[in-house]
């Protein structure tokens, strides 16, 4: 009998491109016709051709973005660079609330090879940088920035590591300044920033309807209505507002500056898709001042429902964020180490049998943790670690 060889699967090394428009489902919601026939003529007269001019193809359309693979990191870098440019003189004249702006997302990659598709971790982290990426703007991985910054003429601001979605190792990301004049000059627009409570703070953003469907804009907003007051009940946080955080609705924000004008450390913005009788929401914890993800999650629920399913998303976010702020604060505490060794070492025994979650451990934490105070009463890692 003779036995079929094994397909053999085609791979190679590339860079990868990945782009979407941000806020498009806003934008076809408010006039589909026009939005479509704007995207359409954006990518053939400053996308297309710039991907074609540096040895790039189209890998396919995604309906609001793009996937792209070059043979070379500096070409992928050259042609995003150029289009961003010429996307944003082709909108210039445009008002800001209907002006159509890609992000973009650049990673280099051993990826698996089909004839209409390309697979891999490779263009999973590309897909993840475009999805922080601001409206205009381009990210970058290490790998990236190591083959093009001598060759390419670019600034970069770095955003550090990054914990992205299904990735299993954190991802040092880079933005590439394509406009120095524009940052340099943002920053004489900016109010002065607000002080941080004595708490950790958070602001639940509006969540984004994906559906194409305005009127499940009611199951997107009454989701982050509803984490906000469950968040709300927790004495130990403090939450925003939704009258504060509901004005960014419908905008295109950088968490950074939400930060500052909330005056909040952590930032909460996700998703609400409806297929069917189907329901996903994605929601992403931000650390606000250095826009590092400190916790992401899907959850996908039956539409039997609709306010079951709702108070059920409630639930499962609000259960999940609580320990998700709290853990985030005892990493932030501990990367200032305290003066006193001494301090440290009741520190790290406390958070021994913290771990042990037994109710006579926890007791002995609590008095390493108040001994680590008493030793050295600047070490707020002792702080975040008694109120955990």
């Amino acid at each position: 009998m003779v036995q079929d060889r094994p397909v053999r699967v085609e791979r190679r090394l590339s860079a990868i491109l990945a782009a979407d428009v941000a806020g498009y489902s806003r934008l076809m919601h408010d006039d589909e016709e026009a939005t479509h026939a704007k995207l359409t003529g954006l990518l053939a007269r400053g996308v297309e051709p710039a991907i074609a001019e540096h040895g790039g193809r189209i890998v396919k359309c995604t309906g609001d973005g793009f996937l792209a693979e070059f043979p070379s990191a500096v070409e992928a870098v050259r042609a995003a660079m150029q289009f961003q440019s010429r996307i944003n003189e082709l909108a210039t004249g445009d008002a800001e609330d209907r002006r159509i702006l890609f992000r973009v997302g650049l990673n280099i990659g051993d990826i698996i090879v089909e004839a209409h598709d390309i697979f891999g971790d490779g263009v999973n982290i590309a897909a993840r940088l475009e999805s922080i990426a601001e409206p205009g703007g381009i990210c970058i991985s290490q790998s990236v920035l190591n083959h093009a910054r001598d060759k390419v003429n670019f600034d970069v601001e770095e955003a550090g590591e990054q914990i992205l979605k299904n990735i299993a190792r954190p991802v040092h990301v880079y933005r590439i300044v394509i406009d120095p004049g524009r940052r340099t000059a943002a920053p004489k627009t900016e109010g002065p920033a607000l002080a941080l409570p004595d708490k950790p703070s958070v602001a639940v953003l509006p969540l984004t309807n994906m559906s194409g469907d305005p009127e499940q804009e009611f199951v997107s907003d009454g989701i982050a209505e509803d984490v906000i007051t469950a968040l709300s009940r927790y004495p130990s946080l403090f939450v925003i507002a939704r009258n504060s955080s509901f004005t960014y609705k419908g905008r295109a924000v950088d968490v950074r500056q939400v930060g500052r004008e909330l005056g909040v450390r952590y930032v909460l913005e996700g998703s609400v898709r409806k297929a069917g009788n189907r329901i996903r929401v994605t929601a992403q914890l931000i650390e606000a001042a250095t826009s590092n993800h400190v916790w992401a999650e899907r959850y996908d629920r039956d539409l039997a429902d609709v306010f079951a399913v709702q108070d059920e998303l409630t639930e499962a976010l609000t259960t999940a964020l609580a320990p998700a702020i709290a853990d985030a604060e005892l990493r932030r505490a501990m990367r200032k180490p305290p003066g006193s060794l001494d301090a440290w070492a009741a520190y790290q025994r406390g958070l021994w049998h913290l771990s042990k979650a037994t109710a006579d451990d926890d007791d002995t934490a609590e008095k390493f943790f108040r001994q680590a105070i008493g030793l050295d009463p600047t070490f707020g890692g002792s702080y975040s670690a008694l109120a955990l």
